[in-house]
């Protein structure tokens, strides 16, 4: 069954500031957590776009979100094509656009998938379980330098270059099936003092490699670039991050979004001519209660970020 935890729901959907009648996109519908309170606030003449890549979570959120009176158009599709899926719906400006970055919990918990150091199962991660790349095809085909890179980059990994080796050693042997055997590798792989403190070893090296199975920065960035330009003057953007490579990405565009000149100080005139897009909400992020994270231990490392794009000619 598919049950899922939504973390910072009321606060991402009041950031959004719903209006009835507007058209909002929940680019990561999930099991619907976000979906279905938004759909609770909108109208008749409202519109609400989900997204997702996973089979099982579309019909989970169909279902859940039957009998809603607002317009919905629930579209598989990775967020980084968000502009093509509104195109596609004859939707030109929305009104709001939410991302939750979390892995969702039946993903992470269902042991197919592998996602999850802590089960046994093939070496998948894909989120789509239609695309190419698995973490198999990385682990058992990918180059020393490759692997090091994504632990290092992707896993914020201080010991990458030595899993990366301790992997292709382990390989030349047999194959690295599962997700048991990988998580041995990187657990032997790590000096003994560094796996007595902290959280599972192999834990930073199974995000690296799950972001790099699905592109998950690249598809972000792209994403968010496409929702600030759809966004109507006055739309809100909510953002949910985990970890600190998608909070980075989203603080910086957030950053460069809402700077106005750039002249030099000394310049008299402005003549780049450059006004603000976006006005930052929240200069902090939003974290969870001590309570939320009590109930739910994987919303312990979330943001919220909350930008809105400037009305037209305003500075």
């Amino acid at each position: 069954m598919f049950r899922h935890e939504t973390v910072l729901k009321q606060e991402a959907v009041d950031g959004l500031k719903i209006r009835s009648e507007g058209i909002y996109v929940d680019c990561t519908l999930g099991g619907a957590g976000h979906s279905r309170m938004i759909a609770e606030q909108l109208g008749p003449a409202g519109t609400l776009v989900g997204l997702d890549q996973d089979d099982q979570a579309m019909a989970v959120a169909g279902k859940r979100l039957e009998g809603s009176s607002c317009r919905l158009s629930l579209v598989k599709s990775n967020f980084r094509h968000l502009e093509n899926v509104l195109d596609g719906l004859g939707i030109g400006e929305v009104d709001g656009v939410l991302f939750d970055l979390g892995v969702s919990s039946p993903q992470l918990d269902e042991e197919e998938r592998g996602f999850s150091y802590h089960q046994d199962a093939p070496l998948d991660m894909r989120m789509d379980r239609s695309g190419e790349r698995t973490a198999f095809e990385i682990v058992n085909r990918w180059s020393v330098d490759a692997i090091s890179r994504i632990l290092s980059q992707y896993g914020e990994e201080k010991f990458a270059r030595r899993i990366a080796r301790r992997i292709v050693q382990a390989r030349e042997r047999k194959s690295i099936d599962s997700t048991r055997e990988l998580a041995e590798i990187i657990k032997d792989a790590i000096p003994a003092p560094a796996r007595r403190k902290g959280p599972h070893p192999a834990r930073r090296s199974f995000q690296g490699i799950r972001i790099a199975v699905n592109d998950e920065l690249n598809a972000f960035e792209e994403a968010l670039e496409q929702a600030i330009r759809r966004l109507k003057p006055q739309g809100r953007l909510s953002v949910i991050t985990f970890h600190s490579l998608e909070d980075r990405i989203c603080k910086r565009m957030f950053q460069k979004k809402a700077r106005g000149c750039v002249c030099p100080p000394d310049f008299p005139v402005c003549t780049c001519g450059r006004t603000p897009i976006l006005q930052i909400i929240n200069k902090k992020p939003v974290l969870p209660s001590t309570e939320e994270v009590e109930n739910n231990p994987r919303a312990r490392s979330a943001k919220l970020r909350i930008a809105e794009k400037h009305e037209e000619g305003q500075i």
